[in-house]
């Protein structure tokens, strides 16, 4: 079920010509397409999609309405975003997923469903994020099941990061929620350890942890079976404060 998000670093220089690392969210793949993500991105992806920009997208225009608007990093083969967004054409989603067939996917569902309420943007979220998103233009972000980096010397890698929270609580609308979920044990106690002491964010568990899954977040078969098998799911939800 952890499929998708990891964080890697490339060298860039600064202006003394001294080396730093810069955290990237994603390294992007491509993968083999099968014929009908071929033709979704050729065909709905020029609509439908959006293309990387360092200027911030005025989404209302994108989407011609204003709207709530949820963010959706690394959405994996699209199905919960598809979904969510079916049930909820209210609202304006978009999503960021470097894995191109899943982009491609998505994009098949959004067209099945007959969405006219989904973005969908193939390139690295943070990227995204520093450049091509508006502060405080978003109700809600939201990351379903990142790479869990599950080995302690890869930790570093996990997306869930007190830089990159800072980052995303600045697109936040006040009052704007972040909501998480994870498979993994370790890593749902890694997110609330780095989000617990961050002043800019609310936890809106009552018990200080973790919340319910809320209706919003579609149940996936993978997450039912998992039940069944008595694996666990946790899901983290922070208000902007």
């Amino acid at each position: 079920m952890s499929e998708k998000s990891n964080v890697e670093a490339d060298v860039e220089f600064n202006e003394a010509g001294k080396r730093v690392r810069k955290v990237k969210s994603f390294v992007l793949r491509e993968g083999r397409l099968t014929k009908g993500q071929e033709r979704a991105m050729e065909e709905l992806f020029p609509t439908m999609g959006l293309e990387f920009q360092r200027e911030a997208y005025n989404l209302n225009k994108v989407f011609d309405r204003e709207a709530p608007k949820v963010l959706e990093i690394g959405f994996g083969m699209g199905k919960s975003l598809a979904e969510q967004a079916s049930c909820e054409r209210n609202i304006d989603f978009i999503g960021i997923e470097v894995h191109k067939p899943g982009v491609g996917a998505c994009l098949l569902l959004a067209e099945e469903f007959e969405l006219t309420n989904v973005r969908v943007i193939h390139h690295d979220a943070v990227e995204i994020i520093d450049y091509a998103i508006a502060d405080h233009s978003l109700d809600k972000i939201q990351i379903f099941f990142p790479d869990p980096w599950h080995k302690k010397k890869h930790h570093k890698r996990r997306i869930v990061q007190t830089e990159f929270c800072q980052k995303l609580h600045k697109k936040l609308k006040k009052g704007g929620v972040l909501h998480l979920a994870t498979d993994w044990e370790n890593y749902a106690e890694h997110m609330l350890e780095v989000l617990s002491p961050m002043k800019e964010y609310e936890n809106l568990s009552t018990s200080g942890d973790y919340v319910p899954r809320p209706d919003s977040r579609p149940l996936t078969k993978f997450e039912q079976r998992g039940q069944r098998l008595g694996h666990g799911v946790w899901d983290l939800q922070f208000r902007s404060i």
